[in-house]
């Protein structure tokens, strides 16, 4: 297991994180939704603890409990008082190593799993953002990681064990944990639970075609909610930093180009927004807007149009207010011991390394108008997926 750190001298919290490689675009074909269950499953009784003497004992550590499915990991954590650590690392070693996986249970959990994917009716900006993802991406990266109907509906506790027995990997697991801790008190805890005989390899995820350009979904609705994804580079390019702050000129806040283009000046969407998406396989720059049948159209048009004409020329103005943007946005992250276990964590999947704060900050001042444009020209917004939600369709050009 690869065990990192970062200390935090100005708190006196820590947070802690275990990315587990068993994330959707690793799961057997016909199982999506399977890592949402599991994630739930695995806290439902652990070691000599059943489901309520296993929540009891976390909160009554103070934790503040977090667990995410994505493309690549399941990851289970929690934030909480520095001196609580090693009792809280005890019971997420039952958690991770010992789970009691009781059928019973399974059924809570995947009940809990099916209402999180009917739940997604009621929130078309989420809904249309995985099937954009399910477009973009090459099978499997794009794997919903909420579920299917159908599939969680087939999942059965043996199959979900089998998944868990082989995605469970601690040799191909990240640990990461941020904020007041002591590193060598850490390791050495860390080995006392987690340390086995076993090196087990991970297969690399194949990939296969993309969906395709356009997919829609018929809704009754009043609105149509689009989606658009546009390729770009992925983190460990050279030209990450362009990119970002590219990003940031075109949505970066309320003087950015598509919230002023698209919205202020046009009235033609009550809602947008860009930001980069990036894998470690593959990169894109995501955008979401709202707008009405009737503007749907036109709308989109428009976003295409402010994505192409970013090539064309940005001012000083533009560069300084999104680099600000950026920046701030770091300087948040690095008061939050939470966030900087993740960060950290993403950043050795990624990267294979981590970048501290200075780097990134220094990356981002560096970035001028200049190497902004020359990214421009040489990564041109040619072609877009686009997956729209609403009673009428639109035409991808």
């Amino acid at each position: 297991m690869v065990l990192l750190g970062e200390p935090m001298e100005a708190v006196q919290s820590v947070a802690f994180g275990f990315m587990l490689p068993a994330g959707a675009a690793r799961l057997p074909a016909g199982c999506c939704g399977a890592g949402n269950v599991i994630a739930d499953w695995i806290f439902r009784g652990a070691g000599d603890k059943d489901s309520r003497q296993l929540s009891d004992a976390l909160d009554g550590l103070g934790l503040v409990r977090a667990r995410s499915v994505g493309s690549s990991h399941i990851a289970v954590g929690a934030a909480l008082e520095a001196g609580n650590l090693a009792r809280a690392l005890d019971l997420h070693a039952d958690i991770v190593r010992r789970p009691c996986l009781k059928d019973d249970q399974f059924e809570l959990a995947r009940q809990l799993a099916v209402h999180e994917v009917l739940s997604l009716d009621d929130d078309p900006r989420q809904k249309v953002m995985l099937k954009l993802r399910e477009q973009f991406y090459p099978d499997p990266l794009g794997r919903n990681t909420i579920g299917e109907i159908a599939e969680l509906e087939a999942l059965t506790p043996d199959t979900a064990r089998r998944i868990i027995e082989g995605g469970f990997n601690l040799t191909k697991t990240i640990f990461a944990v941020a904020g007041k801790y002591d590193f060598d008190a850490v390791c050495r805890k860390m080995e006392g639970l987690f340390e086995t005989g076993r090196q087990d390899s991970a297969e690399p995820v194949g990939l296969g075609l993309r969906a395709g350009r356009y997919t829609h979904v018929h809704n009754d609705g009043a609105q149509v909610h689009i989606g658009l994804m546009t390729e770009t580079v992925a983190p460990t390019h050279e030209d990450y930093y362009n990119a970002r702050v590219a990003i940031s000129v075109l949505s970066g806040g309320m003087s950015a180009r598509l919230f002023t283009e698209v919205r202020e000046k046009r009235g033609l969407c009550y809602a947008i927004g860009a930001r980069y998406h990036g894998l470690r396989e593959a990169a894109g720059i995501m955008c979401y807007a709202g707008t009405t049948p009737e503007k749907a159209q036109e709308t989109l048009d428009c976003i295409v149009g402010e994505f192409n004409r970013l090539a064309e020329g940005i001012s000083e103005e533009e560069l300084a207010r999104a680099k600000v943007g950026l920046k701030s946005a770091l300087i948040m992250q690095s008061e939050s011991s939470s966030s900087r276990a993740g960060a950290i964590g993403s950043d050795h999947y990624i990267l294979g390394r981590v970048r501290s704060l200075d780097e990134v900050k220094d990356k981002i001042e560096q970035t001028t108008v200049d190497s902004v444009l020359r990214f421009l020209a040489s990564n041109t917004f040619r072609d877009f997926t686009v997956a729209t939600i609403g009673p009428k369709q639109v035409t991808v050009q």
